[in-house]
């Protein structure tokens, strides 16, 4: 079925008491076998699987609202609820609803949702009539009136006969033109009266209640009903508020009438739960359930007339981001924008997904980047909250646009450094807006909820970009607090006693070790940035000081955490500077940690070479370890006796001595940071350390580097043995580019004295 007449959306009522879309189709009512009766069906209009299976029973009870819903209960706690496109789709599933069971489609609900427990009980009160009988509609019956409203509170059985009593003849109407009376003759008594029962009203949690009270030509009159609390010794002024104060502005002309009657109405009915009505108490928490789906089935419509119209959406970015919009006027739109982002928040999943590519498409973010670089404080917090939204509802979007501005703008105007600069500069004493985008900018930096699964690339591309093109703009104020001019003097001066350490930027080293990250432990042996960190503690001597204790508990956290790549990295090129403090044990248990390593490296080669020992039963004790090679010079296990083979075996001890006098020349050699480099040959002396061994590579060649950077080469290989590096810190992700810039770049040697 094609026709938008029967276009729905299926909404199901979940625990919170929320409305969870369950997705959109088109409903039809026909008779299904398998349920024994008409039923309402509705297949999803994307692949036309079933949404929704329900048998219209003759005792369910089924309620119209606001023209375009239709709400009933399947079970106990499973509400139901059908929001069509069309009032003409609506009007022709109820009409069969309504066949069904036998009503008239001018009602707006089909029967009382009474269980037969409770009727059961409700007919066995001999003293309660079935019918609730209003009073005459008068002002002397007033009270009265407010008594019987108060009293069906506690029944669920009198409170929906009392709102079908309210909904005949028009007796709301009635009881709020008496309002009217009781106010122009300032009669109090009446008017604190008309709060009970429009109070009582409410908390019947009737839709049908709520079309007529929250019309335009009444909604006013409710609200002042609730002016005149008994409780207060003045009336309250909403209705001043809400027709002085709180002025509709239309940033955009609205040409709809009907969406802009539906604006005016959420907003006061919104105000109404939020402001007017008291918090409601344990007993009265679930009486307004139907106020609240009121309320989001309003703004579900807002957003979707909204989002559809195109043209508004349009007018409304070209006026945001025109040079030539007054201030006034962008701090509309802006303000416009950021409700529009609000209210979508109680759209589900797949509409919020709709609304917000709505947005990018039309240029939402282009827009914020240059409304947030505005000197405007109101427009800046209002464009700080909807980047807020953005960035919630999805950072690879954000990512993936900031990405696409160097090619097309400077690096001060990016995005992103427009955030870090706002987040930098922010004039709050508090700091709350600069709290909120640092919140955000985690949040885009992130490497966990980057998605790697389906954009294997994201991670390593936006960290990329980041440190390119926004990391110099994020360190601006740390690079700042390490020079003063002083010290700038004394560098132009020539001299050599410049501190290149302060604490801000050893704070910020530490936090940088601490995350563990092997990523940046990497780019600090790379860059030889501890060289500076201990020429401080040396240059420190012996003072027992805030920054001598710093250092102390960097270096004690990097032992208690035995990260590996620092510890090789400290203790190879910087232990001889360190072995002499003794006041702490931290640099002596570094030490141990490095020894340790390197033992269980030695022992996890050797384990990995006697895998490939031969039978000791078939070789001499004396001989060195002997592999197998086939025609192509792969190292191969001998797994067969040397009876299976003999003439295979005689050819390979031949081919042995001719080897052993070429290899001794490809022993292992130590390098300078204590890594042991192979050549596979045909060496003796596993027992040593010093054997040959068929393993793959560990680490790459930075891993074995010398203090100064250079990459330690090795020999040139035989035609045939495989070659393999053995390092006592493996760096599995080095990248070739890493190996090339080290190459280029030889670190410096150490200054290690004061």
């Amino acid at each position: 079925m094609s026709d938008t007449r029967r276009r729905v959306k299926v909404y199901t009522l979940n625990e919170d008491r929320q409305w969870d879309d369950r997705g959109t189709g088109h409903v039809s009512s026909t008779f299904v076998e398998r349920l024994k009766g008409i039923s309402l069906l509705v297949r999803a209009e994307s692949d036309g699987s079933l949404l929704l299976e329900s048998k219209i029973s003759p005792n369910t009870a089924y309620q119209k609202q606001q023209d375009t819903l239709i709400v009933w209960s399947e079970a106990e706690n499973y509400d139901l609820a059908l929001s069509f496109q069309e009032k003409a789709g609506c009007d022709e599933i109820w009409e069969k609803i309504c066949q069904v069971q036998g009503k008239d489609p001018a009602l707006e609900i089909t029967q009382d949702p009474i269980d037969e427990s409770e009727e059961e009980r409700f007919e066995e009160m001999p003293e309660t009539s079935h019918l609730v009988e209003l009073p005459p509609c008068e002002l002397a019956r007033l009270e009265e009136i407010a008594d019987l409203v108060t009293s069906v509170l506690s029944s669920p059985i009198r409170r929906e006969k009392l709102a079908l009593a309210l909904m005949s003849e028009g007796y709301m109407k009635k009881l709020l033109q008496l309002f009217q009376v009781c106010e122009d003759l300032d009669n109090r008594e009446g008017l604190h009266h008309l709060y009970e029962i429009v109070r009582g009203v409410l908390f019947l949690n009737k839709a049908a209640l709520f079309e007529v009270m929250f019309s335009d030509d009444c909604i006013m009159d409710v609200v002042g009903c609730l002016e005149f609390d008994p409780s207060l010794v003045q009336p309250k002024k909403h209705r001043e508020f809400l027709t002085k104060t709180a002025k509709f502005k239309e940033v955009i002309p609205i040409t709809d009438s009907e969406l802009r009657q539906k604006i005016h109405q959420t907003y006061r009915v919104q105000y109404i739960q939020d402001i007017i009505l008291p918090t409601p108490s344990v007993f009265e928490e679930n009486f307004l359930s139907t106020l609240t789906s009121f309320i989001f089935f309003n703004k579900v419509e807002i957003v979707s007339m909204l989002q559809e119209d195109e043209k508004f959406l349009t007018e409304v970015f070209a006026q945001l981001t025109d040079e030539a919009t007054e201030d006034c006027k962008r701090r509309e739109l802006v303000n416009f924008f950021k409700e529009f982002c609000a209210f979508s928040q109680t759209l589900q999943p797949q509409n919020r997904d709709a609304f917000f590519k709505t947005l990018a498409n039309l240029g939402i973010l282009p827009a914020l980047e240059i409304v947030m670089g505005m000197d405007d404080l109101q427009v800046r917090a209002a464009a700080t909250d909807i980047f807020s939204y953005l960035v919630e509802f999805s950072p690879s979007m954000v990512r993936e646009f900031v990405m696409q501005e160097p090619q097309q703008t400077d690096d001060d105007v990016l995005l992103i450094n427009v955030v870090i600069k706002q987040m930098i500069c922010d004039s709050d004493p508090e700091l709350g807006g600069a709290v909120q985008l640092m919140g955000l900018l985690r949040t885009l930096i992130d490497p966990e909820n980057m998605l790697a699964p389906t954009n294997k690339t994201e991670k390593t591309e936006f960290l990329s970009f980041f440190y390119k093109y926004c990391m110099q703009v994020l360190t601006v104020p740390l690079l700042a607090s390490t020079v003063d001019e002083k010290n700038c003097k004394d560098l132009q001066e020539g001299s050599t006693k410049i501190n290149p350490v302060c604490p801000g930027a050893l704070r910020f080293m530490r936090r940088i070790i601490g995350q563990k990250d092997e990523y940046y432990n990497r780019y600090i042996v790379k860059g030889n940035l501890f060289e500076p960190v201990i020429n401080t503690l040396l240059d420190n001597g012996t003072r027992y000081n805030l920054l001598n204790s710093a250092i102390i508990e960097l270096f004690e956290f990097i032992k208690v955490e035995d990260i590996k790549s620092l510890i090789a990295h400290i203790i190879d090129n910087y232990y001889k500077a360190l072995e002499s403090i003794e006041y702490v044990q931290t640099f002596k248990g570094l030490k141990g940690r490095y020894e340790q390593e390197k033992d269980r490296q030695t022992l996890r080669l050797n384990r990995s070479v006697s895998r490939y020992r031969r039978d000791a039963r078939t070789l001499d004790e004396d001989e060195d370890e002997e592999m197998w090679f086939n025609e192509d010079g792969e190292a191969i296990e001998k797994s067969r006796p040397e009876e299976e083979f003999p003439e295979s075996f005689g050819k390979y001890m031949e081919a042995k001595k001719v080897k052993e006098s070429d290899n001794k020349e490809n022993f292992p050699k130590r390098t300078p940071t204590g890594s042991f480099k192979f050549t596979f040959s045909h060496s003796a002396g596993a027992a040593n350390g010093t054997n040959g061994a068929n393993c793959k590579p560990a680490t790459s060649p930075t891993s074995a580097a010398s203090p100064n950077g250079s990459p330690a080469k090795s020999a040139t290989p035989p035609a045939t043995p495989v070659t393999a590096m053995v390092g006592l810190v493996d760096y599995p992700d080095d990248e070739d580019e890493e190996d090339e810039d080290e190459e280029q770049s030889p670190r410096k040697r150490p200054r290690l004295g004061s």
